[in-house]
């Protein structure tokens, strides 16, 4: 009871003259001091949409909404609203930085969003040379020797034909295992080696595009905001969300070894085991799961 009456009470009376003491003392407003002292990357970017009473600042709700060629204007605007002179570099640069995640990871879900809407297509050339890439890539010593075959369960497809097990992911789910083969090869070749162990061996295709999923539900529902902030000091792109998954396909596998399930039909159960643990590191303000860490 007592925290709801002082959350009223700061809200609606302390906050106004605490600002106004420390504007007095700083010569500088919220926005100023909070651009200004907030570390770089999430903590900053994420502060800003969640340190301020955004119906009393129609320029910064409409500022963290704008898109990349709206950025500079957004930030020029903010300036004279909250009149601040434009020889604050600093604030410019930082809030500039800021809006341009926020902008950014709108975009970039926009993009994952619209390929894995794409579904494969058997007629589509560029599909077709996708995938027999995935094959040449994992399997460079053995032949394929038909596009229909048997042969693409040894890389951890369902059937004679991976098209079906794309249905839920597009051709996202492709791209995915194809940069993850292509950009870190020798691992994709040692996690394809180590999927057919005798004991704890999992479809390899099959948990590479259900982690598709895993990385597009974190992007689609914001958890993977403080990652990117950190990562990316600008625009995220289409690339930081591949590297996110390669990231997880490699973490996966040491995960599913670690744990030795007792058969790959208590797969969803270590699989959502997998899924909290990174959704626990994401929590960090100043979290960046890559590859190379």
């Amino acid at each position: 009871m007592w925290a709801h009456v002082w959350g009223f009470l700061y809200s609606n009376y302390f906050r106004f003259w605490l600002k106004w003491v420390l504007r007095l003392l700083t010569g500088k407003c919220e926005l100023q001091r909070l651009l200004g002292g907030a570390e770089a990357g999430a903590r900053r970017t994420l502060s800003i949409m969640s340190s301020f009473p955004m119906k009393s600042f129609t320029v910064l709700r409409n500022a963290v909404h704008v898109e990349e060629a709206e950025v500079e204007k957004a930030v020029r605007d903010v300036m004279k609203e909250k009149k601040i002179g434009q020889k604050d570099t600093r604030f410019k640069t930082n809030l500039h930085i800021s809006l341009l995640q926020i902008s950014g990871y709108k975009k970039l879900y926009l993009d994952v969003e619209n390929l894995r809407k794409v579904p494969y297509d058997s007629e589509n050339e560029e599909h077709e040379e996708q995938l027999i890439e995935l094959w040449n890539l994992l399997m460079p010593h053995e032949n394929l020797k038909a596009r229909i075959s048997k042969q693409w369960c040894d890389i951890g497809f369902q059937g004679d034909d991976p098209k079906t097990d794309f249905r839920g992911m597009g051709l996202l789910g492709l791209v995915n295992l194809v940069y993850f083969s292509k950009h870190y090869t020798n691992e994709a070749r040692q996690i394809l080696s180590r999927s057919n162990h005798p004991k704890l061996g999992y479809s390899y295709a099959i948990v590479g595009i259900n982690l598709t999923e895993m990385a597009y539900s974190l992007l689609k529902n914001g958890a993977l905001k403080g990652h990117l902030y950190n990562m990316v000091s600008g625009l995220p792109q289409m690339e930081h969300f591949h590297q996110f998954y390669c990231y997880l396909v490699y973490e996966f596998d040491k995960f599913w070894f670690e744990e030795e399930p007792e058969s790959i039909m208590h797969f969803n159960q270590y699989r959502e085991k997998f899924h909290e643990k990174i959704k626990g590191l994401l929590l960090d303000y100043s979290v960046v799961l890559t590859l190379q860490d």
